[in-house]
C-alpha cells in the first residue's frame, strides 16, 4: 500500500514536470531576448528531462528519478532566469545591446527594419535636474517605446540615451511611430521635463549591420536637424524610410 501511494506521489510529480516543461517551452519559443542556438539548447534540455521522466514512469519506477528531473529542471530554470536577465536593461526593463547584437545577426539574413531613437539634449538634463531625474527621463522614454512598438518589433536600450527598435515587417512602422509621439506626449503632461526624441530608420538589405545602423543614424539626425525648436509639442511630419 504505502509503495502504492510512493509510486502515485512520483506520478503526479512527473506530471507536473511535463506541465512546467511545456510552458518553458513557450516561454522559450516566445522569447525576445534569445537567439536561435541558445533556444536551441534549452529545447534539447526540456526534450532530455521530458524523456528521463517518461522512462521512469513507464520502465523505471523503481528508480524514482523523478527527483534528477525535478533537480535537472529547477537547476535548467535557473540557469534560464538568468540568461534572461542578462539579456534586459535594469533601467528601463528593454531588452539590452547583448540582445540586440544576437537579434541583428538573424535580421540581417531575413530582413527588416531598424528604428534608432537618440533623446535630444539630454547632457542638459542631467546638467540641469540631475542624474536622478535623467534617469527618470529614460526610463519614461523607454517606456514609451515599448507600449508603441512592443506588438510589432524588439525593443531596446543600447546604451546611454540611445533605444533602438528591430522589426521584422516595415508595414507598421509609421503607425508604431504616430503612437511613439503621442505616449511621449502623454507621459510629458506628468513629467513635464521630458525631452523630444529624434529618430529614424533603415531597413536590412543584406549589407553589414553597422552599414544599416549607419543609414538609420543618418535618417534620425536628418530629422533632428529640420526640427524647430518648439517642435516638443508636434508630431513628426516625415516619412519613416
Amino acid at each position: 500500500m504505502k509503495q502504492a501511494t510512493m509510486n502515485g506521489y512520483f506520478y503526479v510529480l512527473t506530471a507536473i514536470d511535463l506541465f512546467v516543461l511545456s510552458f518553458m517551452c513557450i516561454l522559450t519559443k516566445l522569447s525576445e531576448s534569445l537567439n536561435k542556438k541558445q533556444k536551441q539548447g534549452f529545447f534539447f534540455a526540456f526534450a532530455l528531462i521530458a524523456v528521463i521522466s517518461v522512462l521512469e514512469v513507464v520502465t523505471l519506477p523503481e528508480l524514482h528519478v523523478t527527483w534528477l528531473c525535478v533537480t535537472l529542471l529547477s537547476v535548467l530554470y535557473f540557469i534560464y532566469c538568468s540568461e534572461m536577465w542578462n539579456q534586459l536593461d535594469a533601467l528601463t526593463g528593454l531588452l539590452n545591446q547583448n540582445s540586440y547584437l544576437n537579434r541583428t545577426a538573424e535580421m540581417r539574413r531575413r530582413g527588416g527594419v531598424l528604428v534608432v531613437f537618440d533623446v535630444d539634449d539630454f547632457k542638459q538634463i542631467n546638467d540641469r535636474y540631475g542624474h536622478l531625474q535623467g534617469d527618470i527621463c529614460l526610463a519614461e522614454i523607454g517606456r514609451c517605446i515599448k507600449k508603441a512598438y512592443a506588438r510589432s518589433g524588439y525593443c531596446y536600450r543600447t546604451g546611454g540615451d540611445e533605444f533602438c527598435v528591430l522589426m521584422e515587417n516595415a508595414d507598421r512602422e509609421a503607425q508604431c511611430a504616430q503612437e511613439f509621439v503621442r505616449q511621449l506626449e502623454q507621459r510629458r503632461k506628468a513629467v513635464d521635463f521630458l525631452p523630444t526624441v529624434s529618430f529614424g530608420s533603415a531597413s536590412f538589405l543584406g549589407e553589414d549591420v553597422l552599414a544599416v545602423k549607419n543609414r538609420a543614424d543618418w535618417e534620425m539626425y536628418r530629422y533632428k536637424k529640420a526640427r524647430k525648436p518648439d517642435a516638443a509639442h508636434c508630431s513628426p511630419n516625415h516619412t519613416l524610410l
